[in-house]
């Protein structure tokens, strides 16, 4: 097991994903020492680590030396460039074995996605719903229906208040790590103060004990709803985990259906939890491993635009983004329509470069690994696939951030303006963007309704939205 700098450095990880990432890696050696098993770890300090995985395994080569190796394929493509190298560098036999810690191997979703002329999340989730047993009865969905995503969609009632979540004080290894951290990368974003991501499995059974019985009988209601001053609401909080592999995702969807069955969760909260990890989990690394590198090149938009400062410093009048980059700042975490509907819809309307807001959320995300980070960002958040993830682009004005959050008590923006220098900037960027991109999009049948309200817009004001439009990005250079 080997901590080496290209890995920490590859984008400015956010303080507490590098934590979390070391931490784990030595809480487990020690694990794996415990049961007896030799581990030869290298730390990130270690003066002679080489600062890559090639270095590192080419040093223990020749230290061993070995008459082969076995490694598990890894989670982003660059590395699986790099572990095809290895063995013509090291004169050794390379074994790649799949990793299965997922319910679908890479070759499972080529052969389903062969056979079709679009691909939509929804179908490979039923497959895998009857190919797991997961919510399914007598051959059919549990509840009558497959999806239950209607019933996921409600804002947060003044009178309901989310639970308490648990935190995991920092040990000594951790705050070990928490020292290399601020010596080895003092700049990067976020800070450590209150680092409370679980470290060890037992930790996360134990988050997870709490998701189930606390938290999860109202996710299905809340899971889309936003609310100042509470990132985490009633979101699992796993995936970090999950990702890291402290817990698999077979166990919490196995948790989330007992739920259900024992009549502790409703249908929509069972549901819409796992279509999550099995569904769009599954999917989105479908997409990556069958479409990469090619996948990440696309740009439908032709979007060219730097990413604005205030995703990094948080500092913007716009209520909604200032909230969802600091709760990011402060727990290198967001729940998915805040990724999605904010940070994502901000930054697909403004035409941002694909590349930079998708080195953006790789880096400040505590559960980012490229495999999920970006099919998730590049064909979901800014639709810069075309199409080929998602069926339309996620696109809003400020009426839906309105809708499914009190960001815009408090914003310095009027959400019911449409134009001028006091409108909420969401509600002309949404209409700059649809008049910017009409060709490409004013076939999209999903869109058909917005398009139609557009046709019947003088040209006067669509020149005033273009004009506020201009204005704003303008401004933000």
């Amino acid at each position: 097991m080997v901590e080496v700098r290209r890995e920490t450095t590859y984008v400015a990880h956010h303080k507490k994903k590098l934590v979390l990432v070391l931490s784990a890696m030595r809480h487990f050696a020690e694990e794996l020492r415990s049961e007896g098993i030799s581990v030869r770890y290298v730390r990130l300090d270690d003066p002679e680590n080489t600062g890559s995985f090639t270095g590192e395994l080419k040093r223990a080569v020749d230290d061993l030396p070995p008459d082969r190796i076995v490694v598990t394929e890894p989670g982003e493509w660059r590395v699986l460039e790099e572990i095809r190298c290895w063995s013509d560098k090291l004169g050794i036999p390379v074994g790649v074995r799949q990793d299965d810690r997922f319910f679908a191997t890479r070759e499972r979703f080529s052969k389903w996605a062969a056979d079709r002329r679009t691909l939509r999340m929804e179908y490979f989730y039923r497959d895998l719903r009857r190919e797991t047993g997961l919510l399914m009865k007598d051959g059919e969905p549990a509840g009558g229906q497959w999806n239950f995503d209607p019933d996921n969609r409600k804002r947060l009632p003044k009178d309901v208040t989310p639970p308490g979540r648990c935190v995991f004080p920092p040990d000594d290894t951790t705050r070990e790590v928490m020292a290399l951290v601020e010596l080895e990368h003092p700049d990067n974003f976020g800070d450590l103060d209150h680092f409370g991501w679980p470290v060890t499995r037992d930790q996360a059974l134990h988050l997870l004990d709490e998701f189930i019985d606390n938290v999860l009988p109202d996710f299905g209601d809340y899971q889309d709803a936003m609310k100042e001053g509470d990132a985490f609401l009633f979101h699992s909080l796993l995936s970090p985990a999950i990702n890291l592999g402290l817990i698999t995702a077979r166990e919490v969807c196995d948790r989330a259906e007992a739920a259900y069955l024992d009549g502790h969760v409703p249908i929509n909260g069972a549901e819409g939890f796992i279509r999550q990890i099995l569904g769009w989990r599954e999917y989105v690394r479908g997409i990556y491993w069958t479409y990469m590198p090619e996948y990440a090149r696309s740009n439908v938009f032709n979007a060219d635009k730097p990413l604005p400062w205030f995703y990094w410093s948080g500092e913007t009048d716009m209520n909604c983004m200032k909230c969802a980059i600091t709760d990011t700042r402060k727990f290198a975490y967001s729940h998915h329509i805040q990724r999605l509907m904010v940070t994502g819809n901000f930054a697909l309307l403004a035409g941002v470069r694909p590349s930079e807001i998708e080195e953006w959320y790789l880096a400040v995300y505590a559960d980012a690994f490229e495999w999920v980070e970006l099919p998730n960002t590049h064909g979901m958040a800014i639709y810069a696939d075309g199409g080929m993830l998602a069926s339309k682009p996620y696109a809003a004005s400020g009426a839906y951030i309105n809708r499914m959050s009190d960001y815009c008590r408090n914003c310095r923006y009027d959400v019911r303006q449409k134009e001028g220098t006091d409108a909420c900037p969401f509600n002309y960027l949404y209409w700059d963007f649809l008049m910017r991109n009409e060709d490409a999009l004013s076939d999209n049948p999903r869109l058909a309704f917005p398009y139609k309200t557009l046709a019947g817009w003088s040209d006067e004001r669509r020149k005033t939205v273009r004009r506020d439009a201009a204005r704003f990005l303008d401004s933000l250079s």
